[in-house]
């Protein structure tokens, strides 16, 4: 039923609480994990005084901190992984994503680093929710 699981991070705990139901379905249908890290453009450009260059390089560090971590989890539990590093809007880079490589699941958190805060869903996750063609797991903060 499922060959490519994505598990889309931002870094944040919501996020990486995903990583259990992604191993499970991936687990279950001998499936290969994708992780990705998307360096939202707007955060970067709306660093006044910094350059742009300087914030993606950042973003992009902070990205593949959060992958390999999750990686490692991933290869523990004996599964392949896959790992990426796009820059751009998040829903429309994880959307593009998604096509690219043939994704069957999503299971990611229902908020990110920028409304952890917030009980609601976050708008990445509304999104794919709404506009995904492939089911989409939203896994709350626990």
């Amino acid at each position: 039923m499922y060959e490519t699981v994505l598990l889309p991070t931002d870094g944040s705990e919501v996020a990486a609480g995903a990583v259990e139901h992604a191993i499970d379905a991936a687990s279950r249908h001998d499936a290969t994990v994708h992780v990705l890290y998307v360096v939202d453009e707007s955060v970067a450009n709306a660093a006044p005084g910094l350059a742009m260059g300087e914030i993606n390089e950042k973003l992009e560090d902070e990205g593949e901190r959060a992958i390999a971590d999750l990686e490692e989890t991933i290869s523990e539990a004996g599964l392949d992984t896959e790992a990426a590093i796009r820059v751009g809007t998040p829903d429309e880079e994880i959307l593009k994503y998604m096509d690219d490589v043939g994704v069957d699941l999503v299971t990611m958190g229902t908020t990110g680093k920028r409304i952890v805060e917030r009980e609601r869903v976050g708008s990445v996750t509304d999104a794919l929710v709404r506009k995904a063609t492939v089911p989409v797991l939203a896994v709350p903060r626990t």
